[in-house]
């Protein structure tokens, strides 16, 4: 009762704060947290059970029962393909945009877009680029800016603040236009 009223007195970045510090609180699996950053930063991942022990560097056992256990809350759809149970986030789930959102939040991703999105140019695009574009959590994430006079110097001078703030590497790339590569796109005009 006490935590229904404080979030009514409380913010939406305090509660999604609150939501993150639950998370991480909660799920002491560190296997659950990889498979729900694998599958709910972006939509497109999916993966099986063995690649994702090896992506992972766990053992089947523990990745299976995870697997089991967020597939029946029905956070993950699974499906047979080449005799192989594959998995991916199930986007019609009533909390879907709710874990993504947390999720992104969790990575730092939002606070990245809050940060540079209004004070850089003429954004058209941001993508994330490399291993947070495949959902894993390898603490280097790849920024991709695509537009017209964005400001390098103020990337430059705010990447290490950002870096301390979400507690994970940041490489920021300019381009006037998409690359043909594994992304995904966080923001578009």
């Amino acid at each position: 009762m006490w935590l229904k009223n404080m979030i009514f007195i409380i913010n939406k970045n305090q509660v999604l704060l609150l939501l993150i510090y639950m998370l991480e609180s909660l799920i002491t699996s560190k296997t659950r947290l990889r498979l729900l950053v694998k599958f709910f930063l972006n939509i497109a991942n999916k993966g099986y059970l063995n690649s994702l022990a090896n992506e992972f560097g766990e053992s089947t056992n523990s990745v299976r029962k995870e697997l089991n256990n967020l597939s029946s809350a029905g956070y993950l759809e699974k499906n047979n393909e080449n005799n192989k149970v594959i998995y991916r986030a199930n986007a019609s789930h009533p909390l879907f945009k709710i874990i993504q959102k947390i999720v992104k939040k969790h990575l730092g991703i939002e606070e990245i877009i809050e940060t540079i999105y209004n004070r850089i140019g003429d954004v058209k695009k941001i993508m994330i680029l490399g291993d947070y574009a495949k959902g894993i959590d390898s603490g280097l994430i790849e920024i991709l800016i695509v537009g017209e006079n964005i400001d390098k110097e103020y990337l430059d001078e705010i990447s290490p603040k950002i870096e301390l703030k979400i507690k994970r590497k940041v490489s920021f790339f300019v381009s006037n236009k998409s690359l043909k590569q594994n992304s995904l796109t966080i923001f578009e005009a």
